[in-house]
């Protein structure tokens, strides 16, 4: 695990570049702990293997070792970037929701990352700190980056690895090319750089073997120990469905895992363009719309009206229709920015514009009635994570009651159900539940039975 004291101290660069570099030898496979999108894209760019979430709120432990121990075959490597500061997770616990806690369940060696740019005989103490605060985790070795020398790369040697003894395994030098250009939700996206992306993480690689001590962080992770999960059930769908994926710059935000569950349930994934294509793909029996930024797109997809008038046709006919974030402010009556509106599908009532602060969190929500994805009064779990706002004048029949951490807290509820269409600003985790992407595509199926095969 590549972890770190907090944000802001390099080790999503680290992990994708240690990624990119291994892979040029071997298969590897990539992770990160908690609710992120952006950086799994990294890491599939790098490895070419699916990155996956490991996340401990939203799914028990053994649903994130199952998770792991299937997705790691045929690996030889597998790196997992931590999330926020190693202890910091849901909440004051700093093994809940934590990379802690995730490496405490894997047993996994971990290497700190520390931002060294304003450090040199303090970095000892931090280390000495995360090293000796839980004896349960395993802290393995250190890597200084933003390093501005020679000189300062021996401060901090001595500094760290005679009072902690642990090894430095590397001081990567503050660089140009080691910078991803970020905006409002975080770095710009692989689709978004598709051009430059393979060249960034070359780079990148090259850095890391520059200034990293490969085969000795090669060694400390063959000391991890084997792992052993429940075998999941087998599962026999009851037929295949196509299932229409929006996925273009616009929308790109999907757990892999949620994919695979679909597919599990017997869907046919088909990608599709919201941004560029003019129809949806044929023979489909449901479409799903995760999260993105369409607000900044916003005047391209307005204007695909040959995809949104065929989008409302099938709603008109009850085609099961799922829509996260980014999906749900597609699916509302327009877009407003301070100066246009951008007319949107207009499956759900009002409108979408960008607010003044970021609405992030972890959720968890009670569903109101029965929906696309379960039958009334489930307890789920998911996160939020946006800038924009629905303005909605007629709450009609929201799909979720939060349920809110602090009991003085005042009611809320979030999204749009009905029985084809659900909506919501909430990303939820299916591998919480089999049901969810289940009953999804048992819809599509029924779906599929009444329009398609008649």
């Amino acid at each position: 695990m590549i972890t770190a004291p907090s944000s802001g101290s390099g080790k999503s660069i680290i992990a994708s570049a240690l990624m990119a570099a291994f892979s040029q030898r071997f298969p590897v496979q990539g992770y990160k702990v908690g609710p992120d999108y952006i950086d799994p894209m990294y890491h599939t760019a790098a490895t070419r293997r699916p990155s996956r979430n490991l996340d401990t709120w939203m799914l028990s432990p053994e649903q994130v070792k199952k998770i792991f121990t299937r997705t790691c075959r045929g690996a030889t490597l597998n790196i997992i970037e931590g999330v926020m500061g190693f202890f910091d997770g849901s909440g004051a616990d700093p093994f809940e929701g934590s990379s802690a806690g995730v490496a405490r369940l894997l047993q996994t060696p971990v290497i700190l990352v520390l931002d060294c740019a304003k450090l040199s005989g303090s970095a000892a103490a931090l280390v000495h700190g995360f090293h000796t605060f839980s004896e349960s985790i395993s802290l393995a070795g250190v890597i200084c980056n933003q390093v501005a020398g020679l000189q300062h790369a021996r401060w901090l040697e001595e500094a760290i690895e005679h009072r902690n003894n642990l090894p430095i395994l590397g001081c990567v030098p503050h660089l140009e090319a080691l910078n991803i250009p970020e905006r409002h939700l975080g770095l710009l996206t692989v689709d978004e750089r598709q051009s430059e992306v393979q060249t960034f993480l070359s780079g990148a690689g090259e850095v890391i073997r520059q200034n990293i001590d490969l085969e000795r962080l090669l060694g400390i992770a063959r000391q991890a120990p084997d792992l052993t999960s429940e075998p999941e059930p087998a599962f026999s769908p009851a037929g295949k469905v196509r299932l229409a994926v929006a996925r273009d710059e616009a929308f790109c935000f999907y757990y892999e895992d949620n994919l695979d569950e679909l597919r599990r349930c017997g869907a046919e994934i088909v990608f599709f363009s919201p941004l560029r294509d003019a129809r949806l793909p044929e023979d489909i029996a449901g479409i799903y719309f995760g999260g993105g930024y369409p607000e900044l797109y916003a005047a391209a997809i307005s204007t695909n009206r040959s995809l949104i008038q065929k989008i409302i046709q099938y709603n008109r006919l009850d085609m099961p229709i799922y829509a996260e974030c980014g999906g749900l402010i597609y699916l509302t009556q327009s877009f407003r920015d301070s100066s246009s509106s951008y007319p949107m599908v207009g499956l759900l009532p009002g409108w979408c514009e960008m607010g003044e602060r970021l609405v992030m969190g972890y959720r968890e929500v009670e569903t109101l009635h029965a929906n696309l994805l379960s039958g009334p009064g489930m307890v789920l779990r998911g996160h939020e994570f946006h800038y924009s706002r629905w303005v909605n004048s007629d709450p009609g029949k929201p799909v979720y009651r939060i349920i809110a951490r602090d009991e003085n807290a005042p009611a809320s509820w979030d999204g749009f159900g009905n029985k084809n269409l659900q909506a919501s600003y909430i990303h939820l985790h299916f591998a919480q539940n089999p049901q969810l992407a289940q009953s999804f595509i048992d819809q599509c199926q029924a779906w599929k039975a009444q329009f398609l095969c008649e």
